[in-house]
């Protein structure tokens, strides 16, 4: 009897425990709320009334333990006494965000009304209150420290006497509240610029304002232009900077010629896209009476009209690099400067800087210049033109193409021996309607003539870096501007070797080595109707490249010396280096270290920014592409996983979109992270990463740049 008694109380103290447990729980979920007894009882459903009875000496017991505090009016809520740190909001979902911050290793989960209205990259302060299961800290906003924008883009929808903003931002969990007079003269459902005038704390969506109308939503300039704004991108250069880049002589004096090595005589070759309208670089090849050849690699000389210091450099710095939407170029210099100033057309003289090269039969290099130099291209090709002279060996420099050819696959394959990686993403080309449609979507083949270029680019840039760099020699402390690259994160790899493994691909890092391994992937997907997926896949695995006067060398390419020189018309950093260049040329010392790693990156920040932005608009088209055909059926891939949806990637067009886990009614469907794959609880139907599955367009939305899917019953 008395061992049942024991049992009894052992149990009943068990339920106490846990409760208490629930009870701290509970508070420490909501740092920012204070609870009463009856709320707390209500909040967990504690139904028994024992356990009812004894809520009130559990929170007795937490005060006297220094757990939880007790309110002026008499409720319970966390101890207001934790760490406080400062961070960047990372909002996540409308639920909740994480602050991201260098004070600690974890980022702090805050709940949505605990965030004191901060957006997402808002620099706040937060007070970290309790810690959950899993580890993670949890806390509220104290301030907000910084705005990091005010301004949205979105689609209105107007009412009688108000408005109401829904941004395109998906990080932006609000719809602006916009009061009649702050209408202007938007329509409803055009897309407009909306500012965020007041968010009082307690109100649901803050007060703003229409600052511009972008035009109609669903029309292809208001697209772009949304696209632009929500990017910060800029709509066009400022009339005084036209004026002033209209001034800029191009005229080319004797004396200027003095001062240059002379190359009009050498056949000169431009090779670029048909659309293309600047040519920033040139090659050049000449027979030596050795039998080498003489290559020169010919880049615009920028600099030498635009000077440090003008409206124009500061404008080209503040930007950093052109942009390349679908349907246009948004540029970095203005176009007398871009399109023809320094514009390497036909059958002009042209200023360059170049790097010229020995290089014999086998593409050693016997011999290096660098310098300035005058040029005059004896054509110019398209690279289906340049493709065709390849294959056929017939047309106009026929013979040179070829030569130039047969050196870059010998550079090339000297470049894979030493370790750079093969990475041949897929990338799509639109073909447009006058009005902006997209009539089709065209994966971008890389052909021998594209490699070619490349080749020699990737040779120059190498090259200059390693001569102001000189390892070992007296100059090697000269600040220069670098492409690094760093090595990848082994986990990550091994991540990644995980998705290899479920399309039948085996990677073993350690053994063969990550080059090796990568690039015998490359060859054997090539083709293949999983070969996007794995190379988008491989490229997220690495370490971004980026600028930056810390020379650590380029793990992609496998170069221990890298910069960017073949691009000043549309890449500031090139501009940098073409600087540099001429200033270390000229015998001069280093220049201030600091200075130029600020200007590293700003340049790595804006190249980022252009990058999302094109992305942003290559989505926006394929959803608009897929407009017209919801309801149609295509063969897909599945290129992702997660808890809430599965991805798969439309074979034809390259075009991703989203089956909701919430929408397979046919079975309860759990993700299994491990296996990269869903199944089915009853049915046990599995469907696994690489996949090939057969699914209908059900949703195309434009605004969100989302496409909803659904496998399709004759699949």
């Amino acid at each position: 009897m008395t061992n049942k008694k024991s049992k009894k109380t052992d149990k009943s103290k068990e339920k106490l425990r846990i409760l208490k447990q629930k009870i701290l729980n509970l508070i420490n979920e909501y740092p920012s709320r204070t609870f009463s007894e009856k709320q707390i009882i209500r909040k967990l459903n504690i139904k028994q009334k024992h356990l009812k009875n004894n809520v009130d000496s559990i929170l007795l017991t937490l005060l006297r333990e220094d757990k939880i505090q007790l309110t002026d009016d008499g409720r319970f809520c966390v101890i207001k006494s934790g760490k406080e740190i400062t961070g960047t909001v990372d909002y996540v979902n409308s639920r909740f965000a994480f602050i991201t911050s260098d004070d600690i290793d974890e980022d702090v989960l805050v709940r949505t009304e605990d965030l004191k209205t901060a957006l997402d990259d808002d620099i706040v302060k937060v007070r970290i209150f309790s810690v959950k299961k899993d580890g993670r800290p949890i806390g509220a906003v104290t301030e907000i420290v910084k705005r990091f924008r005010m301004e949205f883009v979105g689609r209105i929808e107007v009412h009688n006497n108000y408005a109401f903003v829904i941004p395109d931002f998906k990080k932006m969990h609000h719809d602006i509240f916009i009061r009649v007079e702050g209408i202007k003269k938007a329509k409803n459902n055009d897309k407009v610029i909306a500012r965020i005038i007041n968010w009082k704390e307690g109100d649901k969506n803050p007060l703003g304002e229409v600052i511009k109308i972008l035009g109609p939503a669903g029309n292809n300039d208001a697209e772009i232009h949304s696209i632009m704004a929500e990017f910060g991108l800029p709509f066009d250069f400022e009339r005084a900077l036209i004026d002033q880049s209209e001034k800029i002589s191009g005229d080319i004096t004797p004396n200027e010629i003095k001062k240059r090595r002379d190359f009009r005589k050498a056949t000169t070759l431009t090779i670029d896209p048909e659309d293309a309208k600047d040519f920033d670089d040139a090659i050049s090849l000449q027979t030596l009476k050795n039998g080498n050849y003489e290559l020169g690699v010919h880049i615009a000389d920028v600099t030498h009209y635009v000077r440090p210091g003008s409206e124009i450099d500061q404008e080209a710095y503040d930007r950093a690099t052109s942009v390349y939407l679908v349907d246009r170029t948004i540029p970095m210099l203005p176009e007398r400067l871009s399109n023809e100033l320094c514009s390497l057309r036909p059958h002009e003289d042209k200023l360059t800087f170049s790097a010229v090269f020995e290089l014999d039969q086998n593409a050693n290099i016997k011999k290096q210049w660098f310098g300035r130099t005058i040029i005059h291209s004896d054509r110019r090709f398209t690279y289906d033109e340049a493709q065709d002279r390849l294959e056929n060996h017939k047309g106009d420099f026929s013979k040179e193409l070829n030569i130039l050819n047969d050196l870059a696959r010998k550079l090339r394959t000297d470049r894979y021996n030493h370790g750079s990686i093969n990475f041949e993403t897929t990338e799509v080309k639109f073909e447009l309607s006058e009005d902006g449609k997209p009539l089709a979507i065209v994966p971008k083949i890389r052909k021998d003539a594209h490699k070619l270029i490349e080749e020699f680019m990737l040779l120059a840039n190498k090259k200059v870096a390693e001569f102001v760099f000189k390892p070992g020699g007296s100059n090697s402390e000269r600040t220069f501007v670098y492409r690094i690259h760093d090595e990848p994160d082994m986990d990550k790899l091994q991540v990644f070797s995980t998705f290899a493994r479920k399309f039948g691909h085996k990677l073993d890092f350690r053994q063969e080595g990550i080059a090796r391994a990568l690039n015998r992937l490359m060859d054997e997907i090539e083709g293949k109707p999983e070969q996007n997926v794995l190379e988008n896949l491989a490229i997220r695995s690495m370490a971004k490249a980026k600028y930056s006067v810390k020379q650590k060398g380029h793990f992609g390419l496998s170069f221990a010396h890298y910069t960017h020189f073949t691009s000043p018309i549309r890449r500031y950093p090139d501009m940098m280096v073409h600087r540099l260049l001429a200033h270390y040329l000229s015998g001069s010392t280093s220049v201030n270290n600091e200075e130029y790693e600020e200007k590293c990156t700003h340049s790595s920040e804006r190249e980022k920014v252009a990058s999302d932005a094109e992305r942003a608009s290559i989505k926006y088209k394929q959803v608009e592409y897929m407009v017209p055909r919801i309801g149609e059926e295509f063969e897909g891939l599945i290129s992702g996983l997660t808890e809430w949806g599965i991805f798969v990637e439309i074979i034809s067009t390259k075009v991703e979109g989203m089956i909701r886990m919430s929408a397979l009614l046919d079975d309860y469907y759990e993700f299994d992270e491990k296996n990269m794959r869903v199944v089915g609880r009853y049915t046990k139907r599995m469907y696994s990463l690489g996949g090939n599955v057969k699914v209908k367009v059900l949703k195309a939305d434009i605004d969100r740049r989302i496409i909803d899917l659904a496998f399709s019953q004759n699949g």
